[in-house]
């Protein structure tokens, strides 16, 4: 019984699934594609001007940009490989991949931050002309490539952390962009240059407390907790709501991938609705998947049979 549950579970989620996001795999190929391109370019331009007017905050916008570029490949690797079928080594194929990558992004971005802040007190103490024209053309630039690569990902941000990721980061780096514009505008202006390093010290901090949440979320999701929009309470009341389901326990929530979830959990079941567990299965499973929930083991267990776990 257990057995031909979990088989049916998975090719009627597999099924569901292929067939739901086939429109969507194109649309955010492409988006993918078209934004590594964009940022690729717009880093050698900001690395390019960044040297020759001596502007570290657009040297720092720059790698913050070359992060994304790497978070963008990441995540568009991490999808192809959420997209390659189990094999007998790894039964859920590759979808842990995007949780991986989704931390590794996040530590790439912590040592980006450690340097800039290293250079920018540097600055502090010996500062250096900035040309604040060439800045501030180069940063309007920025806001346009970050705002198109941003707008993107709109459509899909909300269905996977690593597109929440890159989306994040391109609507961060055009305020970032916005911030140099304004400040090479003042310094143009002020010859004030010490605003430069301040700057990048401010898009430092910003980068952090977005790494930060990147962080934290992916690890919880490497760790299998329970990914952060689910509630384990609400789970567990949908489940109760199955006919002749009488208790529930030995609930697991995990994530697959950064898009799919998974559960497993012991249903008591009262004997009069035995017969019924097919459709009751059934039923449950259709209710989890409103919650994001794609595969779901249930195991059954009889109410006249004595319950022999410590957590009846």
């Amino acid at each position: 019984m257990h057995m031909h549950s979990h088989s049916h579970s998975h090719d009627h989620s597999h099924g569901h699934h292929h067939h739901d996001h086939t429109p969507k795999l194109d649309h955010l190929n492409t988006a993918f594609i078209v934004g590594i391109i964009l940022n690729s370019a717009f880093v050698v331009l900001e690395v390019v001007f960044g040297l020759w007017s001596h502007s570290l905050s657009l040297l720092t916008d720059a790698g913050h940009n070359l992060s994304d570029v790497a978070g963008l490949a990441l995540a568009l690797l991490a999808f192809k490989l959420t997209k390659v079928s189990s094999s007998s080594q790894y039964t859920y194929g590759y979808k842990r991949s995007t949780i991986i990558v989704s931390f590794f992004n996040a530590l790439v971005l912590f040592i980006a931050v450690g340097f800039i802040g290293y250079e920018a007190i540097m600055r502090f103490i010996h500062q250096e002309q900035v040309e604040g024209g060439t800045m501030a053309w180069v940063a309007l630039a920025g806001i346009g490539i970050n705002g198109i690569t941003a707008y993107l990902f709109v459509k899909d941000k909300d269905k996977d952390l690593n597109v929440k990721g890159a989306y994040l980061h391109m609507a961060v780096d055009a305020i970032v962009s916005f911030g140099v514009v304004v400040s090479g505008v003042i310094i143009y202006f002020t010859k004030l240059y010490w605003i430069d390093s301040a700057v990048s010290l401010i898009v430092a901090i910003v980068i952090l407390k977005g790494t930060w949440s990147l962080l934290s979320d992916s690890l919880r999701l490497e760790m299998d907790g329970v990914p952060k929009e689910m509630d384990l309470e609400k789970i567990k009341r949908e489940l109760m709501k199955g006919k002749g389901v009488i208790d529930v326990h030995h609930v697991h929530v995990w994530a697959l991938s950064t898009t799919e979830n998974a559960l497993t959990a012991h249903l008591v079941i009262d004997t009069a609705s035995a017969p019924e567990f097919d459709a009751i299965k059934h039923d449950l499973r259709h209710r989890l998947e409103h919650l994001s929930i794609s595969h779901s083991t249930f195991e059954p267990e009889f109410s006249n049979e004595k319950c022999v776990h410590v957590d009846c």
